[in-house]
């Protein structure tokens, strides 16, 4: 029997990679899921509030495993968005940083990429996206703001879905 402690390095990224597919997969799946009973409407809203606990959870755990201090600011968190689940799914950049602001993109998405190859609208997911930002930022340091630049449903360029920037107040 192979246990995780035998794989290597890159067996180890893989399987984390795989992870990840299935978190997303479970997130989709609940969300068609509550769609289909309850409307468009109110699974946008309750994707809101789970993705605002759940992003809180997640920074606080890459945190703790990255031994980032509350208050590290702007280089903290772009040092926690590279540990983000999305982060082994999604092509992300930091395009602008200093000490106190950073813009944040993501160039490729993985549902909105799916989105697209079947010939679908791009996903509204603006209304999620900065509650999970704003929360992911602010457990991260409680100083940061969030701004949304672009995330559909408004337009965006070919070359990324959002864009995200964070602000140290």
């Amino acid at each position: 029997m192979i246990e995780p402690k035998d794989l290597s390095k890159d067996e180890l990224y893989a399987l984390l990679t795989d992870a990840a597919k299935n978190w997303l997969a479970h997130d989709g799946l609940w969300f068609q899921a509550v769609e289909q009973k309850c409307g468009m409407d109110t699974a946008i809203e309750l994707d809101g509030k789970a993705w605002e606990k759940f992003t809180q959870i997640e920074a606080t755990r890459i945190m703790r495993r990255l031994s980032i201090q509350t208050g590290g600011g702007i280089p903290a968190l772009i040092q926690a968005l590279k540990f983000r689940l999305y982060s082994f799914l999604n092509k992300q950049t930091v395009v602008e940083s200093s000490d106190k602001h950073c813009i944040f993109r993501m160039e490729s998405c993985r549902v909105q990429d799916a989105r697209k190859r079947k010939n679908l609208p791009d996903f509204p997911c603006k209304s999620v996206g900065i509650l999970e930002y704003t929360h992911f930022a602010k457990t991260i340091d409680p100083r940061i703001v969030t701004k949304c630049i672009t995330c559909p449903p408004d337009p965006h360029p070919e070359e990324y879905y959002c864009c995200w920037e964070f602000r140290i107040k």
